[in-house]
């Protein structure tokens, strides 16, 4: 038996201990389909970003309502929020608290690094492949007209250019983890009712977060109910062993949402003949409109019902692939929005070899988010490494 069987052993043993308490909580052991399907959203991301590549249409945004950054927001609340529980239970509360600040200053920092790094290669694409106008068309104008305004509003996360705006989303919900889980522990599930109010006042235009010579691509104001969702839903899965019931009902109906979805996206894109409302249920992304939200959360409930723990083929090439990707999501992340800006200008600048350059160029793309997440593992501590894969 291998040392992943025996901490899953202990992990269910201890869930089916009568009296079990946080205090007795142990690591579960890794997800690998959690891995998988990270890899596979930061791959979709980084297609979705490459503008002008048919490409897209391999991807799982093309054929429905919701799209990667909706699960990508979901999976990180689920993982942050299994993680607090666990350490707030082993080690307390402020140990947790001062973790998740940590993490989130980290993150705000991968922000600002980003926004300046991205800045200089758009700069840098612009004059090597001669394509005048591409920071300004991406809206990056008022960072080099105004820079003694435009970097602190970049620091302030309100000004967002193209393709800027999902980091300050996690970080501003990883801010409100905390006070959330304190509100669960306390109350349950009627926590998410302040959470579900802010969503409500977004929707209605009653609040939003201000853009600062953009808009605001995701607003958190929206934005933090899938979030907390998830978060909810990793505490009760590390507490309880099961994220969400499996019920005949709830796997019909989320079927029947996802059914609806690829309707909707069909008129949206002139396939199918339909009602103009349908159309709309495609819209509405920057304040994650209720029809994204519906879409993204019956997605998701199916994936995690239906899509075993283990299967044969996640240990295949593609499988390790994208399992060392979701591992490492952060990271190939951010080089996935160098490397997608770079295929995009590429496509526009040789428009007429696009029909053989966009293939290999995405595919060249992915493959080298792929390498460069086996770089990173390979860079780990043995000690980390080990930790990981249990």
């Amino acid at each position: 038996m291998s040392a992943s069987d025996d901490r899953s052993a202990e992990w269910r043993e201890g869930l089916n201990r009568p009296h079990q308490t946080k205090a007795t909580l142990i690591r579960p052991p890794r997800d690998l389909r959690l891995d998988i399907l990270r890899g596979w959203m930061q791959v979709s991301i980084f297609v979705a970003h490459c503008a002008g590549s048919v490409m897209a249409w391999g991807i799982h945004a093309a054929w429905g309502v919701s799209d990667s950054s909706e699960q990508f927001v979901l999976l990180s609340g689920l993982l942050l929020g299994s993680v607090f529980t666990l350490k707030a239970a082993r080690s307390g509360v402020a140990t947790a608290r001062a973790d998740i600040l940590t993490r989130t200053v980290r993150l705000w920092r991968t922000h600002l690094l980003v926004f300046l790094l991205m800045a200089a290669f758009i700069l840098g694409l612009e004059r090597t492949l001669d394509v005048s106008g591409e920071a300004l068309r991406l809206g990056w104008g008022f960072l080099f007209e105004m820079p003694r305004l435009a970097i602190p509003a970049a620091a302030a996360m309100l000004y967002q250019p193209a393709e800027m705006g999902i980091l300050p989303v996690f970080v501003a919900c990883m801010a409100l983890l905390a006070p959330f889980l304190w509100l669960v522990e306390r109350i349950g599930a009627w926590a998410l009712l302040p959470s579900l109010l802010l969503y409500g006042a977004a929707q209605l235009g009653w609040a939003a977060t201000p853009g600062i010579a953009s808009g605001i691509a995701f607003d958190p104001l929206a934005w933090q109910l899938i979030f907390m969702i998830g978060a909810f839903a990793g505490r009760r899965g590390l507490l309880t062993g099961r994220a969400a019931p499996r019920h005949p009902a709830l796997i019909a109906l989320a079927a029947l949402a996802l059914a609806a979805g690829l309707w909707a996206r069909m008129i949206d894109e002139g396939v199918i003949a339909g009602p103009a409302w349908a159309a709309l249920a495609v819209q509405g992304k920057e304040v994650l409109a209720p029809a994204r939200l519906l879409h993204a959360l019956a997605l998701a409930y199916l994936c995690a019902v239906l899509i075993p723990r283990e299967a044969p083929w996640m240990r295949n090439v593609i499988g390790h692939a994208l399992a060392l990707i979701g591992r490492h999501s952060l990271q190939v992340f951010c080089v996935g929005l160098f490397l997608s800006e770079a295929v995009s200008v590429l496509l526009r600048r040789f428009a007429d070899q696009a029909a053989w350059i966009d293939p290999v160029l995405v595919l060249s793309g992915a493959v080298a988010m792929a390498l460069f997440a086996q770089w990173l593992e390979a860079r780990r501590p043995p000690v980390a490494s080990a930790l990981r894969a249990g």
